[in-house]
């Protein structure tokens, strides 16, 4: 994993007059800055200032478009890894290191294709840098595949032995609710509810309002996702004759607050769908169609997530809505 801590504050050059493009993955939405070679100076209050939603741009994160071998700390990634020509530098809207984003990472090989950095064909794959390590991911028409590795437990043992490891308190729901921690690598707690309704009354504060947090036992220490999951039952896929199982999800960011999507954390939840499932590998479900605010995403678990060499493969759209000229 590329020891990357920034932000990094590259040359000498700043934000001015810099054209940053905006886009989004299931309305998952971000702003992208090409700089190859790292030379724009950025800080968590620059990348904080440009997410606001009524005082900057407006973004769930930022997201530098950077060569690997010109990023500081990157430089043994890339030489042991030279395929991944190119790395996702990516920030919260609240201007803190993030690890992985699966959203962010198929917006970020759209526009690699999108201005010609490295165009991709449909078929066709790339490998990109991230925090979380190296990440491939494949065109398929109008969608992106992203190989987001294997999945890990954050309390394997208590989660292998009981089947969760935290309990949690949501605002509007009764009561502490038993809940999974799952590393994709960055951190989640996947929490199942009973229906739609309870999924509608969780009351979720962001990082502006002055609602009651969620609270975790133990605290996280370095800060959680949440995902609350209603499972839908199951469905044919019509072109493959497979079970996929369904779920809607509300998804609270760490660093963001409530998003519309979280390709991780969709991620987090099939996972944790799959082991809840209780089912033995030959038949358990391994693809899941997971409802978001901002449309829907796929994700094939495989037979064993966990594995050290298992390929979690999450699939969906991204698409770019503007160009921003800075001031």
């Amino acid at each position: 994993m590329p020891d990357t801590s920034g932000p990094h504050q590259g040359g000498a050059t700043g934000l001015q007059g810099r054209e940053l493009l905006k886009g989004h993955a299931t309305l998952n939405d971000f702003l992208l800055l090409i700089d190859p070679d790292c030379q724009v100076a950025l800080s968590a209050g620059d990348i904080a200032a440009l997410s606001d939603r009524r005082a900057g741009v407006g973004a769930d994160g930022l997201v530098r478009v950077v060569r690997t071998a010109a990023l500081p700390g990157a430089q043994d990634f890339a030489a042991a890894v030279p395929e991944a020509r190119w790395f996702m530098d990516y920030y919260n809207a609240d201007g803190s290191v993030a690890e992985m984003c699966g959203n962010a990472a198929r917006l970020f090989a759209h526009v690699l294709d999108a201005e010609g950095v490295a165009p991709t064909a449909d078929g066709q794959s790339l490998t990109i840098g991230t925090r979380g390590g190296a990440r491939t991911i494949t065109r398929l028409g109008d969608l992106w595949t992203v190989d987001m590795g294997p999945a890990r437990l954050a309390h394997p043992r208590r989660a292998q032995e009981e089947g969760w490891d935290t309990a949690v308190e949501v605002p509007g729901l009764d009561g502490p609710r038993a809940a999974l921690s799952v590393r994709m690598p960055n951190p989640h707690t996947v929490v199942a509810l009973a229906d739609e309704e309870e999924l509608e009354a969780a009351e979720f504060a962001g990082l502006r309002d002055s609602g009651a947090p969620v609270r975790y036992d133990p605290e996280p220490e370095a800060g959680t996702n949440l995902e609350l999951v209603v499972p839908l039952g199951e469905e044919t896929d019509p072109h493959t004759g497979r079970s996929v199982g369904v779920a809607r999800l509300r998804i609270l960011e760490r660093g963001v607050g409530e998003t519309s999507s979280c390709g991780t954390g969709c991620c987090a939840a099939a996972v944790a769908l799959s082991l809840w499932s209780g089912q033995d590998a030959d038949h358990a479900t391994q693809d899941y169609r997971l409802l978001v605010p901002g449309g829907e995403l796929g994700v094939h678990v495989g037979t064993d997530p966990l594995a050290p060499g298992a390929s979690i493969l999450l699939t969906g759209p991204a698409q770019l809505t503007a160009r921003v000229r800075l001031p």
